[in-house]
């Protein structure tokens, strides 16, 4: 999926959120978006997904417009989970409204459970789950889909030190089989380093990008390299930090 913001801006309640925002992600990119609180990223999402509209400026996805039915999947922070439903109950919602057959969806949705290690768990509730575990089933319910872009709004934020590096490294893995083009806001930019080959920064509001990075430290990645160190302070030096 060939994603394209051009000269964007975000207006809300008469105050410009984004601003002059022009990205290009390549099929099969992994890009992670950070910048100052308040800058814009969660928005910048938002519009990418469809769920709002920009001010001005276009957004494409493989050359079409983007909107709310794009092949595009999102996973948002807190998982959004339904509460009352299991594990595969979560994962199968979307595939029951679009109406896949029962053994279709039965098979499709076993299939992503053991993708992100969660065979075994099929019965189990969110509320019997951990954070870490909470966060696989979110995913889960984006990857059925077998989306082209995925989009996801800081989903490791809340997670331990520990359960946050395991899930890291697993969307490594997932993202290299699977071949999506993904686009993640986070704050962290160890994280950002660790996981992209792009990292796109922005102001402060008005958002407006800073500066887009190439990051081509070679695969698995080292937080204690030289080489990643480096990327990292660039980036905390631009964010005043």
């Amino acid at each position: 999926m060939v994603l394209m913001v051009e000269n964007v801006d975000k207006e809300i309640n008469g105050e410009n959120v984004l601003k002059g925002i022009s990205i290009t992600l390549e099929e099969g990119d992994f890009a992670c978006l950070t910048g100052p609180s308040g800058c814009g990223k969660t928005t910048l999402l938002r519009l990418i997904a469809g769920l709002i509209q920009p001010s001005s400026g276009r957004i494409c996805l493989n050359g079409s417009l983007a909107g709310a039915k794009s092949d595009s999947g999102y996973v948002f922070q807190e998982g959004a989970l339904f509460p009352w439903l299991t594990v595969k109950q979560n994962v199968a919602f979307g595939l029951n409204l679009r109406g896949k057959s029962p053994k279709e969806t039965r098979d499709l949705v076993q299939e992503i459970l053991n993708l992100v290690e969660l065979a075994g768990f099929e019965e189990y509730y969110p509320k019997e789950l951990s954070g870490g575990m909470r966060m696989r089933v979110a995913l889960a319910r984006v990857l059925v889909y077998q989306p082209k872009l995925i989009l996801m709004d800081e989903p490791f934020a809340a997670l331990d030190f520990r359960t946050r590096h395991k899930l890291q490294r697993d969307m490594v893995a997932l993202w290299q089989r699977l071949k999506p083009t993904i686009l993640m806001v986070t704050h962290n930019i160890d994280e950002a380093v660790y996981l992209s080959n792009k990292i796109i920064i922005l102001s402060g509001r008005p958002g407006q990008i800073q500066e887009q990075i190439d990051v081509t430290i070679e695969r698995p990645r080292v937080r204690t390299e030289r080489s990643f160190s480096l990327i990292r302070k660039h980036i905390l030096s631009l964010l005043g930090e």
